[in-house]
């Protein structure tokens, strides 16, 4: 917390309660709901000074290379990729990237200073794939890197932003991943940042992936420099690791939203250890946290349920919701937990989630989801298809590791599900903070800098 003499010169503090709720009303872009007094809860704004560019409404869906080739990318496997989504069902299931990784370029730039496509990789440079890419109704995306070189090696865009950008829109890139080897201990804002406003300055709508692995708490400040922030490391194709990452990214869900999304890293759906069952887990559980969905696998030689999996249009249509809610943890116990969703509309997205190895009974209610108001709820199985009606039950028999999923329609949505994070300024990019986290009634809250502390971490529900 900051001193006293700094408190002073902070803006003008907020009234007192009860007349906190018509100020913050005022002040934030979010209605809040009634509050009670003594403020045990508030309303969690979404990040007020987002990127904005327009792109990424609904979390961004398509291909990368990198979990299934490694550095072993080329022209040929890109184009090959994006004929096979084109024709698999991909495409029309909503995948509309095809991500090139690290290792496209050359280990030089040339003498004007400028990136390299590999002439042995890219015989038609990075201008030829894309329009490839493009004349198929897709879009492609490169990678670069938010330091001196790649995690691989190649040359890094670290001071070379502008020049980088420039020719990413000149070879018609629509997307851009950009990693965070070799920074040489600059902020990752600051780095993140200047990517961000050279690539505005092209005038070219590329999408901005941040893979900053999470660090410096990149989910508070995401939302103004990119399209999507990676919250933890990479993934990996098993179990531990999926659970892993899922359970990083969970919590995150008052940071996301339309524009602005968590991303838990590109999927493993349908390579290394990953059984059907986990692969349609990963999947459950993406979906239901509003991830992208950037499929990870040999895309021209999957598996009919690898596919199956990657193209169930019910899952994706909960991802690609359009009131753009990251699903939260409703209850967790002894590696049982149930999610709930918002979904436009008035539906309640429910995922079953069974971490542990044996089956498992999972049950919840439609209050407990925020479903009220109905003497029946219909459940959609979004695995199965079949629809079956409860009084106010949902449960399901889950396999180890296994998701059940259901689309809970009925009665009316509000209460049941709840919010945990910062409540940000419209524009200034602060947060409200209570002094030493008080609860006392009458306590005063204050604007400051966001620093993600418990003095500055509210509650809606």
């Amino acid at each position: 917390m900051p001193t006293t003499t700094a408190r002073a010169r902070r803006l003008k503090p907020l009234p007192p309660l009860p007349s906190l709720r018509r100020t913050l009303a005022l002040m934030f872009s979010v209605a809040l709901p009634a509050i009670a007094t003594p403020l045990l809860a508030l309303g969690t704004a979404q990040p007020a000074a987002a990127l904005g560019n327009g792109l990424a409404l609904t979390p961004q869906m398509g291909f990368n290379d990198w979990n299934a080739y490694g550095c072993n990318v080329s022209e040929s496997l890109i184009k090959s990729t994006a004929q096979a989504m084109h024709t698999n069902g991909m495409q029309a299931a909503g995948y509309s990237y095809v991500n090139i990784d690290d290792c496209w370029m050359t280990h030089s730039r040339d003498s004007g200073g400028h990136l390299v496509p590999d002439p042995a990789k890219f015989p038609d440079g990075i201008k030829g794939t894309a329009d490839y890419v493009h004349s198929l109704g897709l879009k492609l995306g490169i990678y670069e890197d938010a330091g001196t070189a790649t995690c691989a090696g190649y040359p890094g865009s670290l001071g070379h932003e502008t020049t980088d950008a420039q020719s990413f829109a000149a070879w018609g890139v629509d997307y851009l991943k950009y990693d965070n080897c070799n920074n040489t201990g600059v902020p990752a804002r600051t780095r993140y940042t200047a990517m961000r406003d050279a690539l505005a300055a092209t005038g070219r709508p590329i999408l901005f992936s941040l893979c900053n692995w999470g660090q410096e708490k990149v989910w508070t400040w995401g939302a103004d420099v990119g399209n999507s922030w990676r919250t933890t490391g990479d993934i990996n194709a098993s179990f531990s690791s999926m659970l892993s990452i899922f359970h990083s990214n969970v919590g995150l869900a008052s940071y996301a939203g339309p524009g602005h999304w968590n991303d838990p890293d590109m999927l493993e759906v349908g390579n290394g250890s990953l059984t059907a069952t986990e692969s349609r887990s990963e999947f459950s559980l993406w979906a239901e946290m509003a991830a992208p969905l950037i499929a990870g696998t040999n895309i021209p030689s999957a598996s009919a349920d690898t596919l199956s999996t990657l193209t169930n249009s019910r899952v994706i249509a909960v991802d690609q919701d359009p009131l753009g809610k990251q699903g939260t943890m409703v209850s967790s116990s002894s590696g049982l937990d149930v999610l709930a969703k918002p979904l436009a509309g008035g539906d309640v997205s429910v995922a079953l989630f069974n971490e542990t190895s044996s089956t498992a009974t999972i049950s919840t209610t439609a209050a407990a989801i925020g479903k009220t108001g109905a003497s029946a709820y219909t459940l959609t199985d979004l695995w199965s298809g079949a629809s079956s009606t409860t009084s106010g039950t949902i449960s399901a028999s889950v396999p180890a590791h296994g998701t059940v999923m259901y689309r809970v329609a009925g009665g009316t949505s509000g209460g049941g599900t709840s919010v945990t994070g910062e409540l940000r300024a419209v524009g200034a990019g602060k947060c409200v903070d209570v002094p030493n986290s008080t609860r006392t009634a009458g306590a005063q809250g204050e604007i400051w800098s966001c620093n993600g502390g418990a003095n500055q971490t509210w509650t809606l529900g």
